[in-house]
């Protein structure tokens, strides 16, 4: 079969639009989508290896992968693109990798995803590049670790992301190390409070430099203002024990006139116009949370180079392409399940449009210059034409 025939079946099969056939064309653009990628087969993995520098399982323990991984900084951290003759030998090596349509079809759509991953770096790097030159070269402290966990079996450093698939990356992790069979029996509540995962922030300074420098740094991110969206209605729309009292009373006696005693009180009914007033005021009446904390200063990716960054928006694609490079069990995929609120619509782009539509221009234009790095380090556009 050749190349065109492979490029019309991968179309018909995950339905993407004729972009995606010309990013995995010419591999200079890297375009997300929900496409489900399959699982890496024998063939698809001696190419990556050969190509990419992935190596081969221990022997003596499966999740074993090196610093010079298909996600290594020398890889994705090049600023060098690739090369015509490069992409070339990357198609034929590929379409000679199987004999068979659907390997072809598995080579291509896994150069694509690794592609994407290159692309995605080479942007982070060149915004930390423009707006924090020199940072990564400063020490890093406990407190700008303190939201990644370890899991060593797999080497992986996985930097917490609320709202933006961390439950489920929580009970892979648990898996991954062994405390758990299996990521459908693991509680909303077990997962966040009982996970017994280890935070980076609780090793030694060498041993968390030693991690850094050899182990998988993974962060997963989300379209800033649908993650601003999902964290106001989980804690502010839901009953809460703690976000109510904590921040919905200061909230509501700061921005709103005249409230009433029984919303004093207890803190609930906050609206969202009143959330945004609390997150851009310089002088807000309660700290931050990482809930809604900005992702460039939560997880310092500046300072601490993510070799794998993932997003909200290909969560179960982005996810399990990286499970199947470091060598995860095969019968380990990730979990797409919603424990939380489960009758609850999950917070999209259009439920996201309604909020912000409560907002008037100029409380829309703070809340994006809140999150403005945000957008700037993962490739989001601006969601509002009025916005500078």
């Amino acid at each position: 079969m050749d190349t065109a025939c492979v490029f019309v079946r991968v179309l018909m099969r995950t339905r993407i639009s004729h972009m995606f056939a010309l990013c995995v064309c010419v591999g200079v653009c890297a375009c997300d989508s929900e496409m489900m990628p399959p699982p890496l087969t024998f063939s698809v993995r001696k190419l990556l290896r050969g190509h990419l520098d992935l190596p081969p399982p221990s022997p003596a323990r499966r999740l074993q992968p090196s610093s010079s991984s298909l996600f290594s900084d020398s890889l994705l951290g090049s600023k060098q693109p690739l090369t015509k003759r490069h992409r070339t030998l990357l198609l034929k090596s590929s379409v000679a990798a199987s004999s068979t349509p659907a390997g072809q079809e598995e080579a291509l759509l896994q150069q694509w995803l690794v592609r994407t991953q290159i692309s995605r770096r080479r942007m982070l790097t060149e915004i930390c590049t423009k707006y924090q030159p020199g940072v990564d070269g400063q020490p890093v402290s406990q407190r700008q670790v303190s939201r990644i966990y370890v899991e060593e079996r797999s080497r992986l450093l996985y930097c917490e992301v609320p709202k933006a698939g961390c439950s489920n990356w929580k009970r892979v992790l648990m898996v991954l190390g062994g405390s758990a069979k299996s990521t459908q029996d693991i509680p909303h509540d077990v997962a966040h409070y009982a996970n017994h995962l280890q935070r980076l922030d609780r090793y030694s300074h060498a041993d968390i430099a030693e991690r850094l420098r050899s182990y998988t740094k993974v962060l997963f991110v989300r379209e800033p203002f649908e993650r601003l969206v999902s964290a106001f209605r989980d804690k502010f729309e839901s009953p809460n024990s703690y976000y109510h009292p904590v921040f919905g009373r200061p909230i509501i006696s700061r921005y709103r006139a005249n409230a009433t005693r029984t919303a004093l009180h207890t803190g609930t009914g906050v609206t969202f116009r009143e959330f945004v007033q609390y997150l851009v005021d310089v002088r807000r009446p309660v700290g931050m949370d990482i809930h809604w904390e900005p992702v460039s200063s939560l997880c310092n990716p500046c300072l601490l180079q993510y070799n794998f960054i993932g997003k909200f928006e290909s969560l179960e694609q982005d996810a399990n392409f990286l499970l199947r490079s470091i060598g995860a069990p095969a019968n380990l995929s990730f979990p797409d399940f919603k424990d939380r609120n489960p009758l609850a619509e999950r917070t999209s782009s259009r439920i996201t449009q309604k909020y912000f539509s409560q907002l008037n221009s100029t409380e829309r234009q703070k809340a994006f210059d809140f999150y403005y790095m945000d957008y700037l380090m993962f490739g989001y556009p601006k969601p509002f034409d009025d916005l500078h």
